[in-house]
């Protein structure tokens, strides 16, 4: 008698996932925490320059709004935005020169919502934006997300990051381009763009149609007397102009997630309100806290301005005196990126909290290869945020040039 086959068990395959996922990438700043994690544990103290946290204390009325809080129910808001804090970012545009109404303003879960629901408003799936690069490294993410193709214009170290000629920017434009993507002042490189090439801007944008999405979160960190150039000024392409905007860096309220789109095209405005619909509606607790930190801006920011100047002076003062490191003073934001003596930035960094320490310290730094699209780009350069202390970011000068010094490729 012939035994019986034994049954084969049904393959079992794993659920396939999207190209979007796939494409998704980690974050450069976020990607080594684990590695800072385990430093801690170690007892080793890590100074964190990689990412855009300031240790500035948030306004006291934001928090003394959100204690008063007395509603019984926390409901659903308006879609758009809590009124009253439409009214105060409106009011703030004006006061700092720009004519901004009611209508004009969505308020946002955080500035990285303004850019997804703006390259969403003005791309289809395999659209393009232009935007110059090194970049703030989540338009990456968020374009992925948007189904959007992102086409870097380099800059360079070499001449503080500022834009190349126009010509350069135009052969970069195809029939697919939408849009034209900046951030001014800029994360990472801190550069602010001059009226000369705002105007720049406003010619291709005007000759070619295109949109311009400004990121504006820094827009009052500018220093040595500059000014910064909003694209909401720019005549003719105001109708285009879409503006992305945060309360996290101007108010030191990054947890928040409260941010804002500003444009004055009321298709663009009746189109954007959908994505908000869909998403329901902003934080309420923290629109609330919003409100009293606007209405409280001109008395907080001052000092804060002056603070962050004293910090970039200090660290470039510190940074000259560290053998092979190469940048340009920051203009504006709180960041800068730099050339290192190394030939792969990447490796250092986790170097730096996987195998060093000097007196039971290191320093946390953000790669800059994941601010570039070009393949291969920031290979050897970091970005650095000064949004320490002195004496933190004496003692994180200290460490890295130890650190420097000792490091063999």
């Amino acid at each position: 008698m012939k035994s019986a086959k034994k049954s084969k068990k049904p393959r079992v395959l794993a659920p396939k996932l999207s190209k979007r996922a796939v494409a998704m990438p980690f974050s450069p700043i976020r990607k080594l925490s684990p590695y800072a994690d385990e430093a801690r544990q170690k007892g080793i103290h890590v100074y964190h320059l990689n990412i855009g946290q300031p240790d500035i204390q948030t306004p006291k009325e934001m928090f003394e709004a959100i204690a008063s809080f007395r509603e019984k129910v926390l409901s659903y808001g308006p879609s758009g935005g809590l009124l009253d804090l439409r009214l105060a970012v409106a009011d703030y545009y004006r006061r700092v020169g720009i004519d901004v109404d009611l209508d004009n303003v969505w308020i946002t879960t955080g500035g990285s919502e303004a850019i997804l629901f703006a390259m969403m408003a003005v791309c289809d799936p395999g659209d393009e934006i232009i935007v110059p690069e090194p970049f703030y490294t989540n338009y990456n993410g968020l374009a992925v997300m948007s189904q959007v193709k992102l086409v870097p214009v380099t800059t360079r170290v070499e001449n503080g990051f500022h834009l190349p000629p126009q010509k350069m920017i135009e052969e970069r434009i195809t029939r697919r381009t939408r849009a034209i993507l900046i951030n001014t002042p800029n994360n990472p490189t801190g550069t602010v763009l001059t009226e000369e090439e705002m105007y720049v801007l406003y010619k291709i944008c005007k000759k070619h149609r295109l949109f311009l999405l400004s990121d504006e979160v820094y827009r009052e960190f500018v220093y040595d007397g500059r000014v910064q150039i909003s694209a909401l000024s720019l005549p003719e392409i105001q109708d285009r102009v879409i503006v992305l905007d945060s309360i996290s860096k101007r108010f030191s309220a990054c947890g928040a997630r409260v941010g804002c789109i500003i444009n004055r095209n009321k298709q663009v405005m009746e189109e954007i309100i959908k994505f908000s619909q869909a998403r329901l509606c902003p934080p309420t607790i923290e629109q609330v806290g919003a409100i009293a930190a606007y209405h409280n801006f001109d008395r907080y920011i001052k000092p804060v301005i002056t603070e962050y100047e004293h910090r970039r002076d200090f660290l470039f003062a510190g940074l000259q005196r560290i053998k092979g490191v190469y940048g340009h003073k920051p203009e504006g934001a709180f960041y800068t990126v730099l050339r290192l003596p190394v030939k792969d930035a990447d490796r250092f960094c986790q170097w730096l909290l996987s195998d060093f320490e000097h007196e039971r310290q290191t320093v946390m730094l953000a790669p800059a290869n994941g601010f570039y699209s070009s393949p291969r780009r920031g290979k050897n350069e970091v970005r650095i945020a000064y949004v320490l202390k002195e004496d933190d970011l004496r003692n994180a000068l200290i460490v890295l040039d130890t650190a420097l010094k000792k490091y063999k490729d």
